[in-house]
């Protein structure tokens, strides 16, 4: 028999490592050892690596060494965990993967990032046109590889182009399919919600043992439940939700927030504290150490414009200085800023999460205070993305209503036309 025949399949690779319902995307230099054990540690039942570019963590050791380290892949502490490779070559593709399939539980493809570096490098989600190159990428892997291969796509603006697309990837060999359900030019300032009607329709249309996973709009912990249901999907991916505030995987739709308030919208002297004692923890990991900076910013982000003098002695850091530097002057900082507001006599009234009313994308806003962690929503012109996606669908409502109003003054104007004079309409 060979390995390939031996090799886990779809369901079975899924039942092994768990059933994960609650996944860390693969994000570039964010997704690295020491937020994958923090997510973890908050309710991530599966993580995605960093997205790797195949030909140089095959060919560079300094590249490699930045990337990976002896405790990735780790048994006790990084698992299960799937490595994702952008790539347009097969034979660089299956060497990087080769050198870390004895420490995952997958190898992903990458065909779905929207970055101009992307589009330089011709690789992500610039391959969606070549769909006999992403074919030969995904099926060396499936041949080839002692674990399975699995891959991350987005949508083209037709459903049946996509349906094909997502056919022909598991046909190659995939064996989870995620799906981010946004078109390749959502990005940056242009990114709004992602369409989980689409996603639905790729759902109900691929074969129903398809191991399928949904990507987009997880804001919220009560939005992975509500995704799920939606979609009928397996699992959750995210984002940008998971690096704003790790408890996004810690909930769902049942559970009562203010009094969950420690595990879903965590303080951010508690989180700061626990991951940055983890990066200390994490002895080789130098995408880890690089990365705290960035992970430091994007959880303080609701409280640093209410204490400049911390931002500003953050912005001073970087990966060479001493941790016992970056504890002094941000971490223990924070904690004394954060301990001083617990000590006011008013703070457990000051401190509840207040649940808005259902919105037209199906969620609710949450009131979260600035000293806990909380999703952000994306300015463009001043104005966020949440708050032009809800316009968006206003003015898609009063469209249909419109087009409604008139298609129902058309069909009474054909009825008139239609009845004979001196005829009454009965009812």
């Amino acid at each position: 028999m060979s390995k390939n025949t031996m090799k886990l399949q779809g369901r079975q690779l899924f039942e092994k490592i768990g059933k994960p319902t609650k996944i860390v995307a693969p994000m570039v230099d964010q997704s690295e050892l020491a937020w994958r054990i923090l997510s973890r540690k908050y309710g991530a039942t599966l993580a995605y690596t960093p997205m790797f570019h195949a030909k140089l963590f095959a060919t560079s050791d300094k590249y490699r060494n930045d990337m990976w380290c002896s405790l990735d892949g780790d048994p006790t502490t990084d698992r299960p965990l799937v490595v994702q490779f952008c790539a347009n070559d097969p034979e660089y593709l299956l060497t990087a993967a080769k050198l870390v399939q004895d420490k995952c539980d997958a190898v992903d493809l990458n065909l779905g990032c929207p970055q101009g570096i992307a589009r330089k490098g011709h690789y992500g989600s610039f391959l969606m046109e070549e769909w006999d190159l992403i074919h030969k990428l995904i099926k060396t892997l499936h041949d080839n590889l002692d674990v399975p291969v699995t891959a991350k796509i987005r949508v083209f603006p037709e459903r049946e182009k996509t349906l094909d697309y997502a056919k022909m990837v598991l046909d190659a060999g995939a064996q989870f399919l995620t799906v981010h359900g946004r078109l390749r030019e959502m990005k940056g300032q242009k990114t709004g919600l992602a369409d989980w009607d689409i996603i639905r329709y790729l759902r109900d249309n691929l074969p129903r043992d398809t191991v399928f996973f949904a990507n987009g709009n997880i804001l919220y912990p009560d939005d992975i439940s509500r995704c799920m249901n939606e979609i009928h999907c397996d699992a959750v991916m995210s984002a940008e939700g998971n690096l704003y505030n790790p408890g996004v995987f810690n909930g769902d739709e049942e559970m009562d927030v203010d009094a969950n308030k420690d595990k879903i919208f965590p303080r951010v002297d508690k989180v700061i504290r626990e991951y940055f004692e983890i990066v200390k923890h994490c002895e080789g990991s130098q995408a880890s150490r690089i990365a705290m900076k960035s992970h430091f910013f994007k959880i303080l982000r609701p409280f640093l414009p209410q204490h400049t003098d911390i931002r500003s002695e953050l912005s001073k850091m970087n990966a060479k200085i001493p941790f016992e530097e970056w504890d002094t002057k941000v971490v223990k900082p924070v904690e004394d800023v954060v301990a001083r507001i617990f000590e006011e006599q008013d703070i457990e009234e000051k401190d509840r999460i207040i649940v808005g009313p259902k919105e037209l994308w199906g969620g609710h806003y949450k009131t979260v205070p600035y000293w806990r962690c909380q999703p952000y929503f994306r300015p463009v012109n001043g104005v966020t993305a949440d708050k032009r996606v809800v316009q968006a669908l206003e003015n898609k409502i009063n469209e249909q209503s419109l087009n409604s109003d008139d298609n129902e003054k058309k069909r009474k104007a054909e009825n008139e036309l239609e009845m004979p004079a001196g005829k009454e309409l009965k009812v």
